[in-house]
């Protein structure tokens, strides 16, 4: 797909992409990586083509510190340069005697990157110093590191406040950095107030002084514009761009390069990592937000699961004949997919789509029979856009497929609780099943009936079925649908599952939470030796 292409004067032919996952990202409430956590996210930033990793504060704490000294003998970057975090040198301090630049200097990494103020009021009420010592603070330590041979980049802490209240004091600053050989100024909005006409208009005022010295962007998302306001900083001369994959960061978060990477490349032709490793894009938002603990959210622009799915049945009838109707990119560019989403706003093009999909031949009568039965399953409860493996079921019955596994006779569950004071609460399921001319029966006990059916359920048939043993509950959802009449309200639940290969959804809806539990749980198993005979079968 040919990029678009904008009226953007000064757009350089590559800017270096920076991600600080691994120190300003970590500073987002509730996210904390350890060491092995840190190794394994620069892997993966490493495998995407990202130019610079800023692992941390060598010094600041013994994580960082172990970080350091263990990415040499650990850590094999291929395509990424390590960047170690720092800060100028105290106020009234020798740089020769200052445990942070020493500390740079020992964490062994070809560049470093530290922090200066640039806003006076900063400098006068935080530092409790003078405007001249501050600049001094910054031209001293860029010194001290380039004479041990070190790459250094300045981050203009508070710059884009700095420069509105004193734009002289911000440029001094920027100005002897460069005079003591910083490679790059990286201009902050550090406060993410900004909006992009000031970005564009501060940048293109320091390009005017800073003209032998690259610059650089680093933007906070507070004003929801950080992805915008790089963006306009690369229009307006910067050619590092400073943020996180997936956005993380303190407050709002940071530029999410996960988008602003193929904003650049795709919409603005501006080269950023190595263009036949954009479609690593999705796979390594995806993996880092595993290892970081966050679950990635599905509308997350470029690599989230549902921008590029289709629920209306006219939206999925124009994408099927041609996608670019409603998908602003190739979602394979990205390493995404286009996905059909069938719920009761589906129309027949929807469902065919989906049958396609999934390799079932369904004529225009049947298509029409399942529309009337999704629209009266979701009309009682059912929510098959969130439950995929449901919904292939449902679709794989419609061509008069049963499932021959094994046939359920009946289950039951018992649940005691002994009603001293420890509170000790038991619960057991049994379960009768028929494979053929022979039938099984099972009783197990769980932490719950869920737990308990599932236990009963394998006892029952899993030496039947080897492919059982990969199939693996990962997550149960409840939610009760009409609050109104109290305990006897319908509930939905979700089941997430997976088998090494494939992740699944399947669901179940009834006034009674058990069984609709039994329902998800019998649907989850059901698919997934489905797909496990699929497979076996070639």
């Amino acid at each position: 797909m040919e990029s678009h292409h904008y009226d953007l004067p000064n757009l350089p032919q590559a800017v270096d992409i920076f991600d600080t996952i691994l120190r300003d990202g970590s500073q987002q409430e509730g996210l904390s990586l350890t060491v092995e956590d840190k190794i394994r996210v620069a892997e993966q930033l490493d495998h995407l083509g990202v130019a610079y990793i800023e692992g941390g504060w060598p010094g600041a704490n013994p994580k960082d510190t172990e970080f350091f000294r263990r990415f040499k003998h650990e850590l094999t970057l291929k395509t990424s340069t390590l960047v170690a975090f720092g800060s100028t040198r105290r106020a009234g301090h020798a740089t020769e005697s200052d445990e942070v630049l020493r500390a740079l200097v020992e964490a062994d990494t070809e560049v470093v990157c530290i922090v200066a103020k640039t806003w006076d009021r900063h400098v006068e009420e935080a530092l409790k110093t003078s405007l001249d010592e501050a600049v001094a603070m910054v031209s001293d330590s860029v010194e001290f590191l380039t004479k041990n041979d070190k790459r250094v980049f300045l981050d203009g802490e508070h710059f884009f406040d700095g420069f509105r209240e004193n734009p002289e004091f911000a440029l001094r600053v920027l100005g002897a950095a460069e005079q003591a050989g910083a490679e790059c100024l990286v201009l902050c909005d550090t406060n993410g107030g900004s909006l992009p006409g000031d970005i564009t208009h501060t940048v293109a005022h320091v390009r005017e002084s800073i003209t032998s010295t690259s610059l650089g962007i680093h933007c906070h998302n507070d004003a929801g514009v950080a992805v915008a306001n790089s963006l306009a900083a690369v229009s307006a001369g910067v050619t590092q761009v400073q943020g996180c994959i997936n956005g993380y960061g303190e407050r709002a978060g940071n530029t999410d390069l996960s988008a602003a990477i193929p904003d650049l490349s795709l919409k603005l032709n501006v080269r950023t990592i190595p263009l036949e490793r954009l479609e690593r894009l999705t796979p390594v938002a995806h993996h880092i937000a595993e290892l970081v603990n966050h679950a990635p959210s599905s509308q997350q622009p470029y690599v989230g699961t549902s921008v590029f799915a289709h629920k209306g049945g006219l939206h999925a009838s124009a994408v099927a004949k041609s996608k670019d109707l409603y998908e602003h990119i190739d979602p394979s560019l990205v390493g995404n997919g286009t996905r059909v989403v069938v719920s009761e706003m589906a129309g027949r093009s929807t469902l065919a789509m989906k049958a396609t999909e999934l390799g079932l031949d369904l004529d225009g009568a049947v298509l029409g029979e399942i529309l009337d039965e999704l629209k009266a399953l979701e009309h009682a409860g059912y929510h098959f856009e969130v439950a995929d493996g449901s919904l292939e079921l449902l679709l794989r019955r419609a061509t008069g497929w049963k499932p021959e596994f094994f046939d359920v006779e009946s289950y039951r569950v018992i649940t005691d609780h002994t009603g001293d004071d420890s509170g000790t609460v038991t619960t057991e399921a049994t379960v009768k099943v028929r494979i053929g001319d022979q039938r099984f029966e099972a009783t197990a006990e769980g932490n719950g009936p869920v737990n308990a059916l599932d236990a009963a359920l394998r006892e029952c048939i899993g030496s039947h079925f080897g492919a059982l043993a990969h199939i693996r509950l990962t997550d149960y959802r409840v939610r009760v649908l009409d609050t109104g009449v109290g305990t006897g309200a319908v509930t939905r639940v979700l089941i997430d599952s997976d088998d090494g290969e494939k992740t699944w959804t399947t669901i179940g809806v009834s006034e009674n939470i058990i069984e609709a539990s039994w329902q998800a749980l019998y649907a989850s198993i059901i698919f997934g030796l489905v797909h496990a005979q699929l497979r076996s079968d070639g």
